[in-house]
């Protein structure tokens, strides 16, 4: 018996940035998938947050434009702002 599994591609969501970096927890803030900063905080810290496809528990981790988030489902990518 042979069984076929579709993945969707899950779009990902983009957050653009006005600086160089910025920091993992102030990224989950800023893509509102964390209200604040302790909530932030513990979802890093209980390796629930993946950055580039390997759990992150560093929650000021710098993220630089390219590089993809991923928490609760969710893929984010940040880009300098002005771009598409």
């Amino acid at each position: 018996m042979k069984i076929k599994l579709k993945i969707k591609n899950r779009e990902v969501n983009k957050v653009p940035i006005h600086t160089e970096f910025i920091k993992l927890d102030a990224l989950l803030k800023l893509a509102s998938v964390c209200q604040t900063g302790g909530e932030a905080k513990n979802v890093i810290q209980d390796g629930l947050v993946f950055v580039n496809d390997s759990v992150c528990l560093q929650r000021g981790k710098k993220i630089y434009p390219g590089d993809i988030v991923k928490y609760n489902g969710e893929k984010f990518t940040v880009t300098l702002s002005g771009e598409v």
